[in-house]
């Protein structure tokens, strides 16, 4: 399978040594010098993943991916100097896979977009898991509540996978890091925090509890 990456990054030296190390590991490249060619590159294409900078002339890195995310749930992952938490949470709140701060290890990213593409494929089975009026679709990674679709991030939607299988069971905010984003992240749990208040927002259902001082847990409606 041909995988598409499109690198948005106005240093030209980084972008053209991100550029080689990804084709060299045979995925296919496509790049752009700041965040409006980047969106109208992305509009154009048909892409697996988005490696994204915040910093760019024309547009910058959270504007783009605020445009992707209205039509889109490609996964998207920031590469920036913005290494602060503030940066981050907001990279995370703005749905983000991934954000990694430079300067960065090549091989570590390599590893990063194994994952990310990993957990976006499609499993070969058709599967559902339900909880009351949710019901998610394993097959196509899609949600719906009584028949109407859920736009859902990947992230997004395996918090809601695993709450779902461990349920009743109350899941930390740090067992939910390192199930959902499959290595030690070493940001503030409160990444969790934002992704789960999304999750509230777009399902509209009072479902997800929270337990005060460990995580999160599902209620039933009744």
């Amino acid at each position: 399978m041909n995988v598409s990456i499109l690198v948005v990054e106005d240093d030209s030296s980084i972008q053209e040594l991100i550029v080689e190390f990804l084709s060299s590991e045979g995925y296919s490249v496509d790049y752009a010098n700041d965040g409006l060619e980047g969106i109208q590159k992305f509009k154009q294409g048909n892409y697996d993943l988005v490696i994204l900078d915040v910093m760019m002339p024309n547009l910058d890195g959270y504007s783009v991916c605020k445009m992707i995310r209205k039509s889109s749930n490609v996964p998207i992952i920031f590469l920036t100097a913005l290494n602060d938490e503030t940066n981050q949470v907001k990279g995370f709140e703005l749905e983000c896979d991934d954000y990694i701060t430079k300067p960065f290890s090549f091989n570590l990213l390599i590893k990063r977009v194994e994952a990310i593409l990993r957990r976006s494929s499609k499993p070969v089975n058709d599967n559902f898991i339900v909880f009351e009026d949710l019901k998610l679709d394993l097959n196509t990674y899609s949600a719906n509540i009584d028949g109407e679709s859920i736009e859902l991030t990947l992230k997004e939607f395996n918090i809601l996978k695993t709450l779902i299988e461990k349920y009743p069971q109350v899941i930390t905010r740090e067992n939910l890091l390192d199930s959902i984003w499959g290595y030690d992240y070493y940001g503030d749990t409160r990444i969790v925090d934002a992704h789960i208040k999304n999750i509230r927002k777009k399902i509209s259902l009072p479902y997800i509890k929270t337990v005060k001082g460990i995580g999160y847990t599902l209620e039933k409606d009744i």
